[in-house]
């Protein structure tokens, strides 16, 4: 590394230790540096948004239309589609209390004091200091104080772009952090949702079983009736007896199932499970409608992608900052102060120090570890690329998907309706007539082990429509709006 000499002055006579001797070392120095300054240029690559696949249109909904990005724009709160109250309330509190979203918050501020610590690179800084020193010694060595008193500043000219391009790259680790704090936040809100939906569903199957347990009651009592006038064998008894045990047991699953997602739910309220219960209501199976017109480029909402981009713009700048050490490092340093035996002297102007340097450096040898950093950092900035496009395309089978389970789940509920409609017949029939000795028993009760699991399939279909709503809108980036 070879160093110019930095240069100095000092002066002790009061008529020239005033503002014009100064003034004049520092106005070639002061022009050395703007002219450093304004000369300079970046050798940063010029940054680009990698290109990544964009279709016209979503294979499983034709007729999409193409729309300006919009991934800055507020997505309101989509859960409101639900229309459930209870659910406004839950999904209030998660943006609170949630400790998954906190670290997200708390990362996008480290992120942004990261920015300004970096932008602060870029502008002089400014120093000062104080001393004060007695000695003496034995004999007729007399003690004497020193004081001292200066103010020092320093400043690196960017001439190569090197902070601004390390500025740029923390400027874009902020806006990734905060699309992660976005991702962050979305997560938790749709986790809440499913959550909710699914402790509802149970609810409405707790209900269904429950009333299916009173019917099960009801035929085990009529089987009795049978058995004892010696009309219905001991295994139609036995068999009654057996379903009725097999749909408590069905109940006391359920219930741990509800317990365990209200749980769930309570983690991610920020509660502790024993702080938080969440009393049965009626379940509301309202699915939103889908907008036929949605935009293919609404993906770039998405806060994932948002993201995966932002950090191909920071890995970008940090080729810029690797580069840098091609060339010379400057530094532009200066200094007043003044110095005496006495606090009082100290503001005589006989007593004032200044100094004034300029000092370059460069490497000439590191045997190829600057050409490796560079070359380390582009291969880091193609690996933030390749992770963007891949992000984009899961991000486009991700919208695919649900399209796809939203259509055919459409289709799959009104058939498990029917079949649930055509059961319920059945089950009524078989029992009239077993009353009416007509059956074995046994046909009464794959009736209505039939019944029971069309009605439960047709719980599911409609929860399955609900949790896949709330997957299209999370894969959309939280919501969308339909063409005017």
């Amino acid at each position: 590394m070879i160093r110019t000499p930095s240069t100095h002055r000092h002066t002790g006579n009061a008529n020239k230790a005033g503002g014009l001797p100064i003034a004049r070392p520092l106005a070639p120095l002061a022009g050395l540096a703007l002219a450093l300054a304004l000369g300079g240029c970046a050798v940063g690559p010029a940054y680009q948004t990698p290109s990544t696949p964009q279709p016209a249109e979503f294979k499983e909904a034709r007729g999409w239309q193409p729309a300006a990005p919009a991934d800055t724009l507020e997505r309101g709160p989509w859960w409101q589609l639900f229309g459930d109250p209870q659910l406004d309330e839950l999904v209030a509190a998660v943006e609170v209390s949630n400790q998954n979203v906190a670290a997200a918050v708390a990362s996008y501020a480290q992120a942004r004091a990261s920015v300004g610590e970096q932008r602060a690179a870029l502008f002089p800084s400014v120093d000062l200091g104080g001393a004060a020193n007695r000695s003496g010694g034995g004999g007729d060595t007399r003690s004497a104080s020193q004081y001292k008193l200066n103010i020092g500043a320093s400043w690196e000219p960017d001439v190569w772009g090197k902070l601004r391009a390390g500025a740029n790259g923390a400027q874009a680790g902020a806006a990734a952090s905060a699309a992660d704090l976005a991702a962050a936040r979305l997560s938790a809100q749709g986790e809440l949702a499913v959550d909710y939906f699914s402790l509802r569903q149970t609810d409405a199957q707790l209900a269904l079983l429950e009333a299916t347990v009173r019917g099960y009651a009801r035929v085990l009592e009529i089987t009795q009736n049978r058995f004892g006038a010696g009309v219905a064998a001991r295994s139609d008894l036995l068999q009654a007896q057996t379903q009725l045990a097999s749909a408590r047991i069905d109940l006391v699953g359920l219930a741990r199932q509800r317990a365990q997602l209200e749980h769930a739910i309570a983690v991610l309220l920020g509660k502790a499970p024993a702080e938080f219960s969440l009393a049965a209501a009626p379940w509301r199976a309202t699915v939103p409608e889908v907008p036929l017109a949605l935009p293919s480029t609404l993906l770039q909402r998405r806060p994932d992608i948002a993201a995966a981009e932002r950090r191909v713009a920071a890995a970008n700048a940090q080729i810029g900052v690797a580069r840098a050490a091609y060339f010379p490092s400057l530094s532009l340093s200066g200094s007043y102060g003044v110095a005496g035996s006495a606090v009082g002297g100290l503001l005589n102007a006989s007593n004032s120090l200044w100094s004034l340097g300029l000092s370059a450096g460069q490497s000439l040898f590191n045997a190829g570890a600057t050409a490796a950093r560079v070359g380390g950092a582009e291969a880091g900035r193609d690996v933030a690329v390749a992770h963007y496009r891949q992000t984009v395309l899961a991000a486009f089978a991700d919208v695919e998907n649900q399209l796809a389970a939203t259509r055919a789940l459409l289709q799959q509920q009104g058939l498990r309706r029917l079949a649930s409609e055509a059961a319920d017949q059945v089950e009524a029939q078989m029992l009239n007539r077993y009353r009416a000795g007509q059956v074995a028993y046994t046909e009464v009760v794959t009736a209505q082990n039939t019944a029971l699991a069309a009605r439960r399939a047709l719980i599911q279909a409609q929860a399955d429509r609900q949790t896949t709503a709330i997957a299209l809108i999370q894969s959309l980036g939280g919501g969308w709006h339909a063409t005017p």
